[in-house]
């Protein structure tokens, strides 16, 4: 079965490099990367099955697809990569359905209350400096896996962004309680620590130890730098990304969690996610 799930994702890959499809993400990605003056000079992918269940003449297969794209775009090369998690049907041995499973972010604990974002009782520590690079580098080492040093959450984007951020020299406060500040201790933290909205609202806000200064356009970000990003564009915040490179027109480049990806075109317009309605806002990491 797996021997047929790779002659399947072979066709679907074919589809991105040479032809036409009626496959709506790949003609996405297709799109996207026309609009950016790129092409997909290569394209691979590697299935690692998940688990498996049986039933009657039926067998259906949770696995996983990472997907490595060689970009090339004016005289730059990058390799973009993603993550899949996707369901194959068998019956009697022969595949007839396959598709993509997608991230629940309702699932996200969540607390949007003006206590989560007011300053009072906040710890005040001497001056830091933020480490983008240092930043960066945790993000391309742990853009598909999970350290065992921190907590890990099902719906897990935000949750990853805080440990880049923290990583990079950001300080915490606000322990214990969970509706202020940003923090995480004792395997417990601040909503704004894992949850999406939260994390927004805390760099839209804070005054004192990890703050953030909102600007106008993704060209201004720096490495090291976030994307909040609101799919359905109803003003609740769903997703978060760091910002790891820019592209041959100064385009940030971005790794995630949740759908783990790393080197991903900032805007998400290939993503199973997006929606005409998406909106970002953009964060630079201020120094304390």
């Amino acid at each position: 079965m797996k021997s047929q799930l790779q002659e399947h994702l072979q066709s679907r890959l074919e589809q991105v490099v040479h032809k036409g499809g009626n496959d709506e993400k790949i003609n996405r990605k297709k799109e996207l990367m026309s609009k950016r003056n790129a092409e997909i000079v290569k394209v691979q992918a590697q299935v690692k099955i998940k688990d498996k269940q049986e039933e009657d003449n039926q067998t259906y297969l949770q696995y996983l697809v990472h997907l490595q794209y060689l970009i090339k775009q004016k005289d730059k090369m990058y390799m973009e990569e993603e993550m899949e998690t996707r369901k194959a049907t068998f019956f009697r041995e022969r595949l007839y359905d396959d598709h993509e499973i997608f991230a629940d972010f309702s699932l996200q604990e969540e607390d949007v209350s003006s206590s989560s974002v007011v300053s009072i009782g906040e710890e005040h520590r001497k001056g830091y400096t933020y480490d983008r690079l240092r930043a960066v580098q945790y993000a391309e080492r742990w853009w598909n896996s999970y350290n065992p040093k921190y907590r890990k959450f099902d719906v897990d984007c935000t949750n990853f962004i805080s440990q880049c951020l923290h990583e990079g020299g950001a300080p915490m406060r606000g322990y214990p309680n969970r509706g202020q500040g940003w923090w995480m201790q004792n395997n417990n933290y601040s909503y704004s620590w894992a949850a999406a909205h939260s994390l927004m609202l805390y760099l839209s806000n804070s005054k004192s130890g990890l703050r953030a200064k909102q600007v106008s356009s993704p060209d201004e970000l720096n490495l090291g730098d976030v994307i909040c990003l609101d799919f359905q564009g109803d003003g609740r915040f769903d997703h978060n990304t760091i910002v790891t490179g820019k592209d041959a027109f100064g385009m940030p480049l971005v790794n995630a969690h949740t759908y783990n990806s790393r080197m991903r075109y900032w805007a998400y317009e290939d993503s199973s996610a997006y929606t005409p309605n998406i909106k970002y806002k953009f964060f630079t990491i201020v120094d304390g």
